[in-house]
Order: C-alpha cells, then sequence, then structure tokens
C-alpha cells in the first residue's frame, strides 16, 4: 500500500526505543507485554524520531525523475493493456481520461537512488533501475488486489473492479516484463554489463522470494496457528525482500563493492520488517480515509498479521479461546471484528508492534554502522527508517 517540502536545517532529536514505547504505555494507560523473542535485534544505534519535512524533501527530490522514467515505460499507444497500468497508478480514470495524480510514495525508487548516492554514484546511473522497482511493487499489487478480494486502494476501485480479473492479471504481468526490460536501461546510463546483470540477478531473486512471501500469506489465512517465526519469514519475503534489493542495486549503481552491497541489502531487509508490522498495524487501527481501506480489514480477511500472530502466540485463557473461535469459524461478522480489536487492544498488541517495528527500524540502521557513507544520505536514510515505524499510511 506525502507533502513535499524542503527540510530545514535543525537537526532532528533522537529518542530511545524504549522511551517511544513508555510514551505510549502512558498514553493509552496500559502496561505493554515484554516481547518474549530473541528474534528481535538488539544494537547501541537509536531510531530517529519522526522528521516529516526531511522525508518529504527525500521523496519529492527523487519523484520527478521517477514519474519522467515511468511515463517514457508507460505511455505507449501500442500497448493497450498499460491503460489499466497507468489506472492503477492514478494516472487515468477508468474512461481513460487523464486526471490529476497523486501516486504512491515511491519508497523503493527512492531508496534505490539514495543509496546510490551514498556509496559516490550519480542518480542517473540508477534511475532505470528506480523505475523498474516501483514497476515491480505495483505489478504485486495489482496481483496482491486480486488474491485479497480487495475492492479498493487508495478510496479507488482496483483494477481487478473496473476491468475484471483476467485483464488484470494480464496488466500486473505486462508491468513485471516491463520493469525487467527498464532495468536493463541501466547500460544506457553508464552502468557496466557486469553490475546490470548484478542488479538484474538481485531483482529477480528478490521476486523469487516475494513470490515465496505471498504464497505463505495466503497459506496462513487458513492456518490455526502461525508462530512469530513464521510469521518474520513470510514479511522477509512479501516486504523485506523488495526493499533489500531497491538498496542493493542503488549500491550496485553506484558502483559499491560487494560487502557494502550485502550490507545495504541486509539494512533494506530489516527495515522490511519494520515496515510491514506497521502496515500489519494500519490493517487493524488504520484510519480508512487515510490508508484508503476499510478498518480492520486485515481481521475480516483473517489476515495472519503481526498483531494476530502474537496474540495466539501470546494470550492465555478465555481471550485466547475467543480469539480462537472466530478465527476459526465460517464467518466473521462485524461484532467478531470489534471483539478481536477489544481483545488485541487489551493484551497491548498495538504497544508490542511498535516496539517490534522500532527494533528492527534500528536494527537496519545499525547495519550501516560500518560503512563509509556521505553523511547527508546517512541521515535521509535513517529518517526513512522511522517514517516506516510511524507512517499513518
Amino acid at each position: 500500500m506525502s507533502a513535499e517540502r524542503k527540510s530545514g536545517t535543525a537537526v532532528p532529536d533522537y529518542v530511545s526505543p524504549c522511551n517511544q514505547i513508555r510514551a505510549i504505555r502512558e498514553i493509552r494507560g496500559s502496561v505493554c507485554p515484554l516481547i518474549e523473542s530473541d528474534r528481535v535485534m538488539s544494537n547501541p544505534t537509536v531510531l530517529p524520531a519522526a522528521d516529516v519535512q526531511r522525508v518529504s524533501a527525500v521523496l519529492s527530490r527523487y519523484r520527478d525523475g521517477v514519474n519522467a522514467a515511468l511515463h517514457e515505460v508507460l505511455d505507449r499507444a501500442d500497448l493497450g493493456h498499460a491503460s489499466f497500468m497507468r489506472y492503477h497508478l492514478g494516472w487515468e480514470d477508468a474512461t481513460g481520461a487523464t486526471i490529476a495524480a497523486s501516486g504512491g510514495k515511491m519508497l523503493r525508487p527512492a531508496l534505490c537512488l539514495l543509496c546510490c548516492e551514498a556509496v559516490g554514484g550519480e542518480p542517473r546511473q540508477a534511475m532505470p533501475a528506480a523505475a523498474a522497482l516501483e514497476l515491480v511493487h505495483n505489478f504485486t499489487l495489482i496481483h496482491d488486489d486480486i488474491e485479497d478480494a480487495s475492492d479498493t486502494r487508495h478510496g479507488r476501485d482496483t483494477v481487478w473492479r473496473i476491468a475484471g480479473v483476467p485483464q488484470a492479471i494480464n496488466a500486473g504481468d505486462g508491468m513485471f516484463v516491463l520493469a525487467q526490460r527498464t532495468l536493463l536501461r541501466m547500460a544506457d546510463a553508464g552502468v557496466s554489463p557486469e553490475r546490470v546483470l548484478m542488479a538484474s540477478q538481485t531483482l529477480n531473486d528478490a521476486c523469487v522470494a516475494l513470490c515465496e512471501g505471498q504464497y505463505r500469506d495466503i497459506g496462513f489465512e487458513t492456518r490455526d496457528r502461525v508462530t512469530q517465526a513464521e510469521y518474520e519469514a513470510m514479511i522477509d519475503g512479501k516486504s523485506g525482500a523488495l526493499l533489500g534489493a531497491s538498496m542493493a542495486i542503488g549500491a550496485i549503481a553506484g558502483g559499491a563493492d560487494a560487502a557494502t552491497v550485502d550490507a545495504f541489502g541486509e539494512c533494506g531487509r530489516m527495515l522490511g520488517r519494520a515496515f510491514q508490522i506497521q502496515d500489519d498495524v494500519l490493517g487493524i487501527w488504520g484510519e480508512g480515509a487515510v490508508t484508503g481501506k476499510p478498518v480492520a480489514d486485515d481481521i475480516r480477511s483473517r489476515k495472519r498479521s503481526f498483531p494476530i500472530a502474537w496474540a495466539f502466540e501470546k494470550l492465555r485463557g478465555d481471550a485466547a479461546r475467543t480469539l480462537g473461535e472466530i478465527y476459526g469459524s465460517d464467518a466473521i461478522t462485524e461484532t467478531d471484528v470489534d471483539t478481536v480489536v477489544a481483545i488485541l487492544n487489551e493484551a497491548g498488541a498495538p504497544e508490542v508492534a511498535m516496539q517490534n517495528a522500532t527494533q528492527w527500524a534500528t536494527a537496519g540502521i545499525a547495519a550501516l554502522s560500518p560503512l563509509r557513507l556521505d553523511d547527508d544520505c546517512r541521515s535521509d536514510i535513517a529518517a526513512l527508517a522511522a517514517f516506516f515505524v510511524h507512517r499513518s499510511a
């Protein structure tokens, strides 16, 4: 599933993850259960406070270039099915008329271009890859909407709702192939054939992992229990793989050595965990007017998202029995949805999710600690990491 203002010169405040969670506890007036998992990495790095202006400046810095590259790929009269791709991206309405597009956040292209700059490269070297990553991401969203039977995305009818499932599948497939072709244009931007091949392998490995993650996610919907370890393996594919590839490919385009590329890939995978956990929070507690999805829709879909997987693993007694009965029933009613939300709130699931997302984002920043990077780019990456945890859409 942003205002674009220039960042000020003030240095953002830094707060510890523990203090963030403590503040949430005080606001909610509840006690947050401790995380009892050694899978959450700890390190001395701290996550910066949310800096909306800096994040907006980073995203806007690259947006025009990425949009231009995408239009070059998709504004083709000879590709009729590209009209559905343009509709999905918010460029056209259902009749094919051009509209004022709000567009997505373009986080993956921004990370790719930012990492290229961080290692001393020029953004133009990574621009074809950035466009390819955005195409791959949106290919997955078109198919995801079909697989989840989602009627809306960003407050608009999904592609399958306006064109039917067959045409939506075809549009997603076409977008995936165009992404592959677009990536190869890195050679035209001065990237060596060896590095283009490395970037292509990285992207395709991520796509395989992404499909595996989606396979697990769909399979979890009919499972009685999903452990936190299984959940983390799923999101490493569903979200971490493409974010890791975005950062690694940017470093590849910028001429980084193998160890640096691996560090950026690891950072992206950790940020992917943080991103998906917050996505799961929004899937239950997000405001529909902001997310473009019905409130608590993940519960109706029986998603084994982080709060649900955590609750099944940690809860005992009446709460656990009620949760199991609802998720094992033939149909989940609106009363059931309210009951599940109340159980999660009482157990402190939102706070636990925040703590996990914060620690994974912090781990992602720590993965870059040994590297010699441009200071501004390092701070920009940290700001995006914090945004992943605090975003509302």
